[in-house]
């Protein structure tokens, strides 16, 4: 390969590294064409399966900061750059070398943080981000019901306890300010705030 074949090739390799939020590196001895094109179209909605040179390689990704794959780039090599969820393509990468063994996962980088084999298979085994955020969605929602029932449902208890005080007074008349306090109609309505109190408390221990 030419220098400036080589530099152009370092470049975009770099680029790569930098633009992903996640890599890894995998070794692919004994695959045949058709069965890398499958890999690749596994994941591809997440990220760009590329067959590399581990000279090259080495040196993109000392340029663009990555250790994570120091002492590991050796033999037929190719990388998954991840653009996408890295669940989605942990779970791709681990079920193809489940039915395809000659596939080995060696390593990755996620975030800048390096990834054992070990630890890009516990990361398959998580749920997805558009699963996880679906259940957020479905906790919060089901919260923000909660908390519309707790606000409802004294506010409705105390309107029925004011709509009640109001028949009465229609049917019986106002009630004469220096009523004494014993009463029947006084009583009642004296004591109507704790029955309201009440129902209030009550309708907050439902919940």
């Amino acid at each position: 390969m030419a220098k400036s074949d080589k530099s152009a090739a370092i470049a975009e390799l770099t680029d790569k590294f930098r633009d992903s939020g996640a890599a890894v590196l995998t070794e692919y001895r004994g695959l045949s064409v058709a069965q890398l094109t499958e890999l690749r179209s596994s994941i591809r909605e997440h990220a760009t399966y590329t067959v590399v040179k581990n000279t090259l390689t080495k040196r993109a990704a000392e340029a663009a900061g990555v250790t994570a794959f120091d002492g590991d780039l050796q033999g037929p090599s190719a990388i998954a750059f991840i653009t996408g969820d890295p669940v989605q393509v942990a779970k791709g990468l681990s079920d193809f070398a489940k039915a395809n063994p000659l596939l080995v996962i060696k390593g990755g980088v996620l975030d800048g943080k390096a990834l054992s084999s070990e630890e890009i298979t516990k990361l398959a085994s998580l749920e997805s981000r558009e699963t996880l955020l679906a259940k957020l969605a479905g906790a919060m929602n089901a919260s923000l019901s909660q908390a519309v029932y707790l606000f409802a449902a004294p506010l409705s208890q105390t309107a029925r306890v004011v709509d009640a005080l109001r028949a009465k007074v229609e049917t019986e008349g106002p009630v004469a300010t220096d009523a004494p306090a014993e009463t029947p109609a006084a009583e009642e309505i004296a004591e109507a705030p704790a029955e309201a109190a009440t129902d209030v408390a009550e309708g907050g221990d439902e919940s």
